[in-house]
């Protein structure tokens, strides 16, 4: 074996190399070598790539700086070492974040030891003390980045703390030390305290903390660990709406504090709501809280909502909790229907369960997993199991020891089963007797599956689009119908002239409706149309032609919120291996001025839809996942709207002339001037 691998490793004699391959191997490589190669050290990735740590630059993301400051000071409570936490929005907008547990450590870093504790934690990415599960059984803050994070995007950060008996100080600035570490003098204190300005520079100018928001993150806090007291103060420099000066937020109940504050004055199903605490030792630990309730009526805007939480930290897409919370529940409804003899029970899901619920799940567990950075989903597996164990015989308890309360929840959750089990049935025999009835335009090529529900028809323009279309749908449950050009304008139209037309007749069809009073929004074969037309001023004079049509022959379509534009982009951007779209050319004027300035990127216009490769249309206009649709809307009296179409689309060309000339001042800038 030796012997194979010296001679596999042996130099090679040179081939004769041809004239013309020399000269090719000899010519200059352009502008790109070694001196072009960047090593982004310390946190300047951050500062390079915020949006990979915290989500965007947006409000959203400077509000989730806070919140990981704050989860640091909840780990040091969720982990015995605190009892109180001070949160202040400084007159200068910055925060302070003070805890009373042991402090950040101070001393030299073994590996490092001209640097502290304390300098490694703010100034490297995946440092921290929480990684080993030795200081921390669960912990929010566990990918070792946020406090980094923090400091890399803030203009001004001091850090204090008070352990072994002296207070220590020590000041960065966009990640980096702008003073060493100071023991201030003796003090019997213990604990930390942050301060933090966000960076302008990242943020943009005159960024500043919503009070509001920050009021409500540090009470949602309190609530989710009851052993915690947060301290809230505000100047009043700060203050622009009712948001208090202080308050005292400490809630000895955890999450049945915070349901009850959620639905009062809110009709309940059951007199009390399902809540409680469970906290395992045994194999990987962990503990559940939990506070659910229903209501007939829903909830506000809202017929049910479930906020999950893991280790304090809100997770606002779900994830494994929430999965293991719905299996508990509609196993446990199902069993007292089969205990009481109601066949019935049979019918319940999961979707029947939470529809109208009101759900407060929190979970700590060791070694969360997120999905990204921010950490909106949770995806650890023993989550699941870790709720849907601890929820299990609970809930079977509650059930039993009030037979009369268990009764009225699982006849409404039944209910729920039979009315969902009512709209499909109607839907399908809506849709069937469509589907035998009509004879469906040949050009149409329809979804797989035979129900309305979920169901999707994209109009578009042309076969060459609709080709590209067709190839980049789900064909489950995404119709394409292409239309041949500008349909007629209904408005300035006969109507026997519209009733003749080929392309508005196999429109028609393809909805499976009927105009005028006879239209019935159970008789629409689709529950979404989408008219998606190239972004140019053809395709808008389409899509204006396509919603013309719709509001004279079916308004109610439109009032029903099932008639909507698709957005596809006008450009494509590329630079580097990244890719992205402009809507328009004020949009990539904003690309270009903000990821790529400085840099020469590739810019392709899309002529038309056609000209977009399948995966691209799906990428950016018709996957649910990344798309963005606009629904068209009736906002104004019904006469408004008549007298708009009518002036915009009716027979009379003087009104539009009219009308293009008292509002000409507001189409400057779309003039290539």
């Amino acid at each position: 074996m030796t012997d194979l691998f010296d001679d596999a490793l042996a130099p090679v004699p040179a081939a004769p190399v041809p004239k013309a391959a020399a000269q090719v191997a000899a010519a200059p490589s352009g502008d790109y070598s070694a001196k072009d190669i960047e090593v982004l050290e310390g946190l300047e990735p951050v500062r390079k790539r915020p949006g990979m740590y915290i989500g965007g630059t947006d409000e959203r993301a400077l509000h989730h700086l806070f919140a990981e400051v704050l989860d640091n000071s909840m780990d040091e409570a969720v982990a015995g070492h605190a009892k109180l936490i001070e949160v202040s929005l400084n007159a200068d907008g910055s925060i302070t974040v003070r805890d009373d547990g042991r402090g950040i450590p101070v001393d030299p870093y073994p590996k490092d030891p001209s640097k502290s504790a304390l300098e490694v934690l703010m100034t490297v990415l995946h440092s921290g003390g929480k990684f080993s599960g030795k200081n921390y059984e669960t912990s929010g803050g566990l990918h070792g980045v946020g406090v980094s994070v923090v400091n890399a995007l803030s203009e001004r950060v001091e850090v204090r703390v008070w352990r072994d008996g002296f207070e220590w100080k020590q000041t960065f600035s966009r990640g980096k030390p702008t003073s060493a570490l100071q023991q201030i003098g003796p003090s019997r204190k213990h604990g930390t305290a942050t301060t933090f300005l966000p960076d302008e520079q990242i943020f943009g100018e005159g960024v500043a903390f919503k009070p509001a928001h920050l009021h409500r993150m540090a009470r949602s806090k309190a609530y989710l660990f009851r052993g915690v007291e947060i301290r809230w103060s505000c100047a009043k420099e700060r203050i622009h709406d009712q948001t208090p000066e202080e308050a005292v937020f400490h809630f000895p109940n955890g999450l049945a504090d915070f349901l009850a504050e959620r639905i009062k004055g809110i009709e309940t199903v059951t007199p009390e709501p399902f809540a409680g605490r469970i906290e395992r030792k045994t194999g990987e630990g962990g503990a559940v809280e939990w506070a659910i309730t229903w209501s007939p009526a829903g909830f506000g805007e809202a017929d049910g909502f479930m906020q999950s939480y893991c280790n304090t930290v809100p997770t606002p897409e779900g994830g494994t909790h929430e999965a293991g919370l719905r299996a508990a529940l509609t196993r446990g409804l199902k069993a007292y229907a089969e205990l009481t003899g109601d066949k019935r029970g049979g019918l319940i899901t999961a979707e029947d369960v939470i529809a109208q619920a009101g759900v407060l799940v929190s979970v700590f567990i060791r070694n969360p997993e997120f999905q990204g950075q921010t950490k909106e989903r949770l995806s650890s597996s023993d989550a699941q199991r870790l709720v849907e164990n601890a929820l299990r015989d609970p809930f079977d308890h509650w059930l039993t020891a009030a037979p009369k309360t268990a009764s009225m929840l699982l006849e409404f959750v039944i209910e729920r089963a039979e009315e969902r089990l009512k709209r499909r049935k109607d839907k399908d025999v809506v849709r069937a007797s469509a589907t035998r009835k009509l004879r469906l335009p040949g050009k149409l090529t329809d979804c797989s599956d035979s129900s309305a529900e979920g169901a999707e028809l994209f109009i578009v323009e042309g076969d060459s689009a609709g080709g590209s279309a067709k190839a980049a749908r789900n064909r489950r449950n995404q119709a394409i119908l292409p239309l041949r050009g500008k349909i007629l304008n209904v408005a300035s139209a006969t109507g026997e002239k519209a009733a003749e037309n080929k392309e508005l007749s196999d429109l028609m069809l393809a909805l499976g409706v009927q105009g005028g009073s006879r239209f019935k929004e159970e008789d629409l074969r689709y529950e979404r149309i989408v008219i998606m037309t190239d972004a140019d001023v053809d395709g808008a004079h389409i899509a204006s032609l396509l919603i013309t049509f719709f509001y004279r022959t079916m308004p109610q379509m439109i009032r029903a919120g099932r008639l909507f534009l698709a957005l596809p982009p006008l450009y494509r951007i590329s630079h580097g291996g990244k890719t992205v779209y402009a809507r328009d050319d004020a949009h990539k004027d904003e690309l270009l001025a903000g990821d790529f300035k400085g840099k020469k990127p590739e810019i392709g216009r899309f002529k038309g839809l056609g000209e977009m490769m399948p995966a691209q249309l799906k990428e950016t206009t018709m996957d649910p996942s990344k798309r963005t649709l606009a629904r068209v809307t009736l906002p104004r009296s019904e006469e408004q709207v008549e007298s708009l179409v009518e002036t915009l689309m009716g027979r009379k060309p003087e009104l539009r002339f009219r009308f293009i000339q008292e509002n000409a001042e507001f189409a400057v800038e779309d003039l290539d001037l």
